[in-house]
């Protein structure tokens, strides 16, 4: 329970009606989790305005609200505060009310359009094998030492945000690695966290539905390094062209590293196949279990984040050599006839033409590769096209399928892919909607040691029709079939 005043302090307020001497023992952006002694934000949002709830919340208890607007109605016993833009204000007050947890334990950001989840859980498995008790805030899970929670948003609402990081903590870790969105900085969900480090692995086209812009979605990344303070450290991949201009105007100290060009930490690949990596990492050959030239990339981010952070160079590449593969990432497996499977959650043209790029590099051409891939609904309508030329470009055969079509129509979003398939490539295709048969005909279609894409949903346990989540994972669905063919 914190006073009103103690946790305005950053904020800046327009108007207050009311008394700042109450005791607030709830922070809350839904309406209905109001309760007695609640604080209030009523956010404008893209569908609803929450103004329209305040009669509501103050009903249930609410004996604050932050507003952009103030009612025409003013209750007594209700204190007001008026502000520009209640949605940025929420990060800065629910830091103050959980104590700044972020100032309490070095917190490392992950952006990008690709590799965020990869590696700070790559980050979380090091640092809590040499030792420390860490927490991570990922697209999969968060976990507060060893206990895992359901994951909701890739950076969850500032004042869920900041309870994490306040049980992180209490749990007494040292260490917290989370995944920073671009609307998470656009929405203000990190205003008021204390980074340590950021780290960008990379940008290409996704989010336009709510950017507009390129532009705009690498203004949005770019926001995260400018707001960083002289004590940071801001790490970028240099071999991505908009690399150096997350490090343009940020005040941190300013690191590269890069499998291409010269950087303070680099990379070579010398041997690649389906079991791994043998890299060369500034000095030290060692072989990992993750695929592809993108992880190259991705280990080489957590190496250089743990170097950084103090850790000796021999140190991270051991224990980052024991580590597995991430949910949902590259994952193999293997049916009783020799085909391989492959779940990736490559779910935009860049993340799709880098797994299929990795096949292709370590197949022998002897066997086709069978790719089954569908877009989300309510979502950036411009890379469907996009994603289906990838797709039939650097396969041998397609099935687009269902991926959440959500509330669009999944036959329509399959024909927003196709609209970017070449002539050539035309005979390539099937479309089936059900992802499940999608699944099952590629296994059917499928010769001996045929390799099997299945893109785009990685680690989600659902799929989501018309607002209601149903139970399917496409590693479960992937391992019956097989299972079946014995």
């Amino acid at each position: 329970m914190k006073q009103l005043k103690d946790i305005l302090t950053q904020v800046e307020i327009i108007k207050i009606i009311g008394d700042l001497n109450i005791a607030i023992s709830k922070l809350e952006l839904d309406s209905r989790q109001a309760e007695k002694g609640t604080l209030f934000f009523a956010v404008k949002g893209t569908v609803t305005d929450a103004h329209q709830y305040i009669p509501q919340v103050i009903e249930k208890g609410a004996v604050a609200i932050v507003c952009s607007e103030m009612p025409k109605a003013i209750a007594e016993h209700v204190t007001y505060i008026l502000v520009k833009d209640v949605q940025l204000s929420v990060g800065l007050i629910a830091s103050a009310f959980y104590n700044h947890p972020s100032e309490k334990i070095k917190l490392i950001g992950v952006t990008g359009t690709n590799g965020k989840t990869t590696t700070t859980t790559m980050l979380y498995q090091l640092f809590t094998a040499l030792g420390n008790a860490c927490g991570l805030i990922s697209t999969v899970e968060y976990i507060i030492d060893k206990t895992t929670y359901t994951s909701t948003h890739t950076t969850p609402n500032p004042i869920r945000l900041n309870e994490l990081i306040a049980e992180m903590v209490a749990a007494n870790c040292t260490y917290c690695f989370m995944e920073v969105s671009s609307h998470a900085v656009v929405q203000g969900r990190i205003n008021g966290l204390q980074f340590d480090g950021a780290i960008f692995t990379n940008i290409t086209h996704d989010h336009l539905d709510y950017h507009g812009t390129f532009d705009n979605y690498i203004k949005a990344k770019k926001q995260f390094f400018d707001n960083l303070s002289s004590d940071a450290f801001a790490l970028t991949n240099k071999d991505d062209r908009n690399g150096s201009v997350m490090l343009q105007n940020t005040k941190a100290a300013k690191y590269t590293y890069a499998l291409k060009s010269s950087a303070d930490f680099n990379c070579k690949i010398i041997e690649s196949d389906f079991n791994g990596l043998l890299l060369k990492i500034d000095t030290i050959e060692a072989w990992f279990n993750l695929v592809g030239k993108f992880n190259a990339y991705n280990l080489l981010a957590v190496y250089s984040t743990a170097f950084l952070l103090g850790i000796a160079q021999e140190e991270i590449i051991t224990k980052l050599s024991l580590q597995t593969r991430v949910n949902g990432r590259f994952e193999v497996y293997r049916s009783d006839k020799g085909l391989v499977g492959i779940v990736d959650y490559a779910h935009t043209p860049d993340a799709l033409k880098n797994v299929l790029d990795t096949i292709n590099d370590v197949r022998t051409k002897n066997e086709r590769l069978i790719t089954v891939v569908g877009c989300g609904g309510n979502r950036d309508k411009t890379k469907r096209p996009v994603m289906g030329k990838v797709a039939t470009q650097l396969s041998d055969k397609v099935i687009f399928t269902s991926d959440n079509p959500r509330d669009e129509d999944a036959a329509t979003i399959i024909d927003e892919m196709m609209n970017g398939v070449e002539a050539i490539d035309y005979k390539k295709t099937l479309k089936i909607a059900d992802r499940k048969e999608a699944i099952r005909t590629a296994i059917m279609l499928s010769n001996p040691k045929d390799i099997i894409l299945i893109a785009g949903k990685g680690h989600e346990t659902y799929q989501e029709i018309k607002g209601v989540k149903t139970p399917f994972d496409d590693r479960i669905v992937l391992t019956e079939i097989f299972n079946q063919m014995k």
